[in-house]
């Protein structure tokens, strides 16, 4: 069997435990909203947009963005669980390539980040959310968002293929979370002190949160720095690398797993 026929098949048994127990996509996607109309109703009156603008249409790409890095969690559990109780074991005694695994998580999480997505924009447009850009812009503005993911699962699995403890999940949350507040996604770097505004300006999460807002035609909260001037090429830059350096660990962690 082929890599990509034998990921397209582990992407349906992924798909179809959701089906069955949809739990975990379901709440993570409640969670991410309750984010949203925490930020975005009981904080935003107190939140000021640099540039002008208002808070609703500045804070929905940063919930987008941030939804890409959250989901990460999930993508670690699953590998760490499958790994733990033998199911990898399994899939390696077949004969698949050793990315079809790997590849077959993607596929699942990927398609689960697409509905979540969707799900957003229609939920924002609902609570006063206005894109005002071309469809090629929201277009690429997806496809941005998306490409975030794809990089960011890799850090997953590499992740959970390395540290199949029962901490996992802990680990992955204090590393998510800082990761996730300490950027542009819920507000401004150019509101935080100056150190603290420069990290929040390199973080991979805001060059796409921040191409993002651009591509929607938001306001962006940026009146000078790399963000303002090429916040596009930095979305596209940032999943590249990190793509270039985890996908080989994650290969290189899937290979070295004891049988």
């Amino acid at each position: 069997m082929t890599t990509l026929r034998a990921g397209w098949v582990i992407t349906l048994r992924d798909l179809a435990h959701w089906v069955r127990q949809p739990w975990t996509p379901i709440f993570g996607l409640l969670f991410t909203i309750m984010l949203l109309l925490v930020f975005g109703f009981l904080f935003g009156g107190a939140i000021a947009v640099p540039g002008g603008g208002d808070y609703i249409t500045f804070l929905l790409p940063g919930m987008m963005a941030l939804s890409m890095l959250f989901g990460v969690e999930a993508t670690t559990t699953a590998m760490a669980n499958d790994a733990r109780k033998g199911i990898t074991d399994r899939f390696r005694s077949l004969p698949i390539g050793s990315a079809s695994v790997s590849l077959g998580r993607v596929g699942a999480d990927m398609a689960n980040s697409a509905v979540e997505l969707l799900v957003l924009i229609l939920g924002g447009l609902l609570i006063g959310w206005r894109i005002s850009s071309d469809p090629g812009s929201v277009a690429l503005a997806v496809l941005l968002l998306l490409f975030l993911r794809f990089s960011l699962l890799w850090v997953g699995i590499f992740v959970g293929l390395s540290f199949r403890g029962e901490g996992t999940t802990m680990a992955v949350q204090v590393l998510v979370w800082p990761i996730g507040f300490l950027s542009t996604a819920i507000v401004s770097a150019e509101t935080m002190p100056g150190w603290l505004g420069t990290i929040a300006s390199w973080n991979p999460l805001s060059a796409t949160a921040t191409a993002a807002r651009e591509l929607y035609g938001n306001p962006t909260g940026i009146t000078s720095g790399p963000l303002a001037d090429g916040a596009v090429w930095l979305a596209v830059a940032w999943p590249l690398l990190i793509t270039a350096v985890f996908l080989p660990l994650s290969a290189r962690a899937y290979r070295r797993l004891r049988l």
